[in-house]
């Protein structure tokens, strides 16, 4: 274990940290800085510093610690990877992994291990390189991420005009009667509990449209379309209804994993300009169904009203 000793002059004031350590480490890269910081190689006065994007003030002491080793980098994680270029990655995302650092976290995160062996463009959100949507921890499925930055200005135009079309599948408790439905009920912060969602009439617009595929005595598969995408969206608005999704620790009760699957996903290419579309392998877990069969649904809503991230 080395140590280097920093202080940071009046001229470097406001840069992030990783950008400071980058002009400082010639021999190590931006991105393995990066992935040294978030595993605590770095403290600040004494006290660790995990954010990349931190931004230095003046006479602060930076305690830099490296391994003999040249690349730092987070424990291996097997991420299945469903189709990759040199402008997107599309990724099979295994459910209890998390997409992005935050805090909480403290296991390797999907953007952790994509960033082992490839770069990720890091303009805006520093701490989120690549990430244009997300899924919660113990969601699995297919989620894409911007491997330069022209992609990732494309695909975040994408989600945010709503031409990004995604397919669920979700296998919740009860027998839900009807054919097909639309959930419409604006969800916001449970103000009693800060880490759920709840609906409220003062939340944001929410809609979450399922066609029902399979009834069991107890429980129903469903196929779900999204036409906004609040946190926890599925997860309230099932339980809103009445049929929590299986597994749902949050808003239902416990299982072997949460049975929310995002299958599909399609979008223009930001290079081709073509729609392109990837799904995941439906997991074991899942009830059994001719799933190969199933074409892509057509929307209830109109088909300009279009999709947003989840």
């Amino acid at each position: 274990m080395k140590q280097i000793t920093l202080t940071v002059s009046a001229e470097q004031v406001g840069l992030r940290l990783d950008r400071y350590l980058a002009t400082r480490l010639s021999s190590v890269s931006r991105t393995q800085i990066q992935h040294a910081i978030r595993s605590g190689a770095a403290t600040i006065n004494g006290k660790a510093v995990t954010r990349p994007s931190y931004h230095l003030r003046t006479g602060e002491q930076i305690v830099w610690k490296t391994c003999s080793r040249k690349n730092p980098s987070p424990p291996s994680v097997h991420i299945p990877i469903i189709y990759e270029d040199i402008d997107i990655v599309v990724v099979n995302k295994p459910t209890g992994l998390t997409v992005h650092p935050g805090a909480g976290t403290n296991k390797t995160t999907l953007v952790q291990a994509l960033l082992v062996d490839r770069e990720l463009p890091s303009e805006g959100d520093q701490d989120r390189p690549g990430i244009v949507h997300r899924l919660d921890k113990d969601t699995s499925g297919t989620i894409v991420v911007a491997k330069t930055a022209s992609a990732l200005e494309s695909l975040q135009e994408q989600f945010a005009t709503r031409k990004v079309k995604k397919v669920y599948l979700a296998s919740v408790r009860g027998v839900i009667s009807e054919a097909k439905g639309l959930i419409d009920a604006p969800i916001g912060r449970d103000l009693a509990h800060p880490t759920r969602m709840t609906i409220r009439p003062q939340g944001r617009a929410a809609q979450t449209e399922f066609h029902v595929l399979k009834r069991t005595e107890d429980s129903t598969l469903i196929m779900i379309l999204l036409h906004t995408g609040r946190t926890h969206q599925i997860r309230v608005h099932l339980d809103y209804i009445g049929h929590p999704i299986i597994g749902d620790v949050v808003y239902g009760k416990p299982a072997e994993r949460l049975l929310l699957h995002a299958w599909k996903i399609e979008f223009t290419h930001p290079a081709s300009g073509k729609r392109v579309r990837f799904e995941s392998p439906i997991p074991p877990q899942f009830p059994d169904y001719q799933y190969s069969e199933l074409p892509w649904p057509v929307s209830r809503l109109a088909d300009n009203q279009g999709q947003r991230d989840s």
